[in-house]
């Protein structure tokens, strides 16, 4: 939901930061008690920075430190904070999210993290500086779908791709990875495909994903119209620049919108994004559709429509395996925080094995 489809009077202070109606509701019952409005545009250790009407307070998170990750506070929130007098001053509370950006941690604990919150586009930077690797740009739409966001593609590093037919192959090879999400190419060194970039994301909150040496803060720094963000060098030996961002931080777009950039991501795990996969992959549910059997799994059933389109070229192998891997891991991730749906996957994996051993002794009898 963008943030203008709640209309505001542009004079309001917060607007330029995606203040709106809609929040402005939300917000009645903390008014009302004395508290003022602000939206987190850094955190640190226990503390945010909140831009609030009278302009950005550093606030302490004491009273909104939950059990749950996913409950803490995070950059992209709309929060009530104390009005001024108060040293130190705290957030009291976090409005309910519009939608958020959540991957799951490296640790063993099966937690989620939030990286962004009430965000409208998802713009995930690929470089064109190396080889594309197209697993990791669905891995990258699978959540920004889920997130409630728009997934936007943005390949930057453009202009290290001289050859236009080149490059057209490049773009259709994404196209093809990325159904229904726009894919644009972007320079930030010449400013090819700025101008498309920012119409695109003027007027509501975009995230800025990618991993580390995508571009991402130069492409945000094209944005912005200035050197906000620290650029290093590119590496010769491979094209690749080196990870600068090291916090989220909340700016505002000159053109209008707001951009949060974030830190390279090495691991970008999953986090019960069932719906995200599908959507990212909606040519082999569509396909799954027609099987057989309602609980085909795409492997050597009779009457699977997957499998067919395999045969005959419709479906490449590279794709469906990246759907495959990606089903696995969010089923495992889901099942260490669901007791029974971890039973019934184990099951399910016997029965597989099962079936397979058969199989293979079946077809050992006939070759005797």
């Amino acid at each position: 939901m963008s943030f203008s489809s709640f209309p505001l009077p542009s004079a309001h202070p917060l607007a330029g930061h995606g203040w709106d109606a809609g929040w402005e509701t939300e917000f009645a019952p903390y008014a009302a008690q004395g508290l003022l409005p602000g939206r987190v545009v850094r955190v640190d250790r226990g503390q945010c920075d909140v831009v609030t009407p009278g302009g950005t307070v550093r606030a302490d998170t004491e009273f909104v430190v939950p059990r749950d990750p996913m409950k803490v506070v995070c950059t992209g929130d709309w929060v009530a904070v104390d009005p001024e007098g108060g040293d130190p001053r705290y957030v009291r509370t976090l409005l309910p999210r519009r939608t958020a950006f959540v991957r799951s941690t490296s640790s063993k604990r099966s937690e989620g993290q939030i990286l962004a919150a009430n965000v409208d586009h998802a713009v995930v930077a690929v470089s064109l500086g190396g080889e594309l690797d197209l697993g990791r740009v669905e891995r990258f739409l699978a959540l920004a779908w889920e997130s409630g966001a728009q997934p936007v593609v943005v390949l930057t590093k453009a202009d290290l791709v001289p050859d236009p037919v080149g490059l057209s192959y490049l773009v259709q090879d994404v196209e093809t990875t990325a159904p229904d999400v726009p894919v644009l190419t972007v320079s930030a060194h010449d400013g090819t495909g700025l101008d498309v970039l920012v119409a695109l994301v003027g007027g509501g909150t975009s995230v800025l994903l990618g991993q580390s040496g995508a571009g991402k803060s130069s492409l945000a720094n094209a944005l912005l119209g200035a050197d906000v963000m620290g650029v290093q060098a590119t590496r010769d030996v491979d094209g690749k620049g080196r990870h600068t961002t090291t916090t989220r931080n909340l700016l505002t777009l000159p053109g209008g919108g707001v951009l949060i950039d974030t830190p390279g991501l090495r691991g970008v795990g999953l986090w019960d994004a069932e719906t995200g996969v599908g959507q990212v992959f909606a040519e082999i549910e569509e396909l799954a559709g027609r099987c057989r059997f309602h609980d085909c799994a795409h492997e050597s059933e009779p009457g699977c429509a997957v499998l067919a389109a395999l045969e005959t070229g419709e479906l490449s192998v590279r794709r469906l395996d990246s759907y495959r891997k990606l089903v696995r891991e969010n089923q495992w991730i889901v099942a260490k925080t669901d007791a029974r749906l971890r039973a019934e996957i184990r099951k399910d994996w016997k029965r597989k094995g099962a079936e397979g051993r058969a199989a293979m002794e079946a077809k050992r009898g006939r070759a005797r």
